[in-house]
């Protein structure tokens, strides 16, 4: 088979680096390194291709770069003055304890 094959892929997994190749398009990735780091994305989760013959076939999923990455939060309340941020956690604060009764 030669080198950058789908064969071995799901269909779950065509869709991942589908999305994932959109999203860094998105954010100005020329096509070609989206599409490079969209399937080194889903080689890291899938360990490779899961169905037989694979390199992932029969191995857990790794989740945790799912997990990585992204647009920064945090600007909506680090944009908030301090007295604001305060007041949402002690309302925060008190509802959670109302609700744990």
């Amino acid at each position: 088979m030669p080198r950058g094959d789908k064969r071995k892929y799901t269909d779950k997994e065509k869709r991942q680096a589908e999305h994932i190749e959109e999203g860094y398009e998105e954010r100005g990735v020329p096509e070609d390194e989206a599409e490079r780091r969209a399937w080194a994305t889903v080689n890291k989760v899938h360990k490779g291709g899961e169905k037989p013959g694979g390199g992932g076939f029969g191995k857990p999923e790794d989740r945790s770069p799912m997990h990585k990455g992204g647009k920064l939060g945090g600007q909506a309340a680090a944009s908030r003055p301090a007295s604001q941020r305060s007041a949402s956690a002690r309302k925060a604060a008190a509802t959670r304890k109302a609700r744990s009764r």
